[in-house]
């Protein structure tokens, strides 16, 4: 487990209640790529370029260009580490909170060495599935934490076909 010492709850977030346990996540997902990769990519992005400017889909021709300007940007940027702390009130993930009275349930997939991530489903209906990884936590030592205060979905073992599918297509 990472060195929790020097993490603290951000000064506006005092309300946020005593906190339990805490580890550091990247901001995003880091994909390393091969050569091939991004061989394959530009191939089918071409051919999308092409298939719409052939069908005089301009809009679409300009969102293939935007997604592949994003993924060689997000491939030269590291991801910034960001704090995740469970406290007695809610969940703290880097200026994000989210009070335990709006998750619905948490779970954990965790099948190590690919999959180790935390899931939270909230109540409101338009909030997404939170996931957050685990790294090298105890999932286990989350667990008797998160236990306390919210519902353990049981159900949900397995990863989501979203991160399935970024952590096989490296996207």
């Amino acid at each position: 487990m990472e060195d929790t010492q020097d993490m603290e709850i951000p000064e506006g977030m005092k309300h946020a209640g005593r906190e339990l346990m805490a580890w550091e996540v990247d901001e995003y997902p880091r994909a390393i790529r091969s050569g091939r990769w991004y061989a394959i990519a530009a191939v089918v992005g071409a051919g999308l370029i092409i298939y719409s400017v052939v069908t005089q889909n301009f809009l679409f021709a300009v969102i293939v260009l935007m997604l592949g300007v994003i993924t060689l940007v997000s491939t030269f940027r590291e991801p910034n580490r960001i704090e995740v702390i469970i406290t007695t009130a809610g969940i703290v993930i880097g200026e994000a909170f989210y009070d335990y009275r709006s998750v619905n349930d948490f779970s954990i997939a965790y099948n190590p060495p690919k999959v180790k991530q935390l899931y939270f489903s909230f109540r409101s209906v338009i909030q997404p599935l939170l996931s957050i990884p685990l790294e090298n936590v105890d999932p286990n030592e989350v667990r008797s934490y998160l236990i306390e205060y919210c519902r353990e979905n049981l159900e949900r073992t397995e990863e989501t076909l979203t991160d399935t599918l970024r952590r096989v297509y490296k996207v």
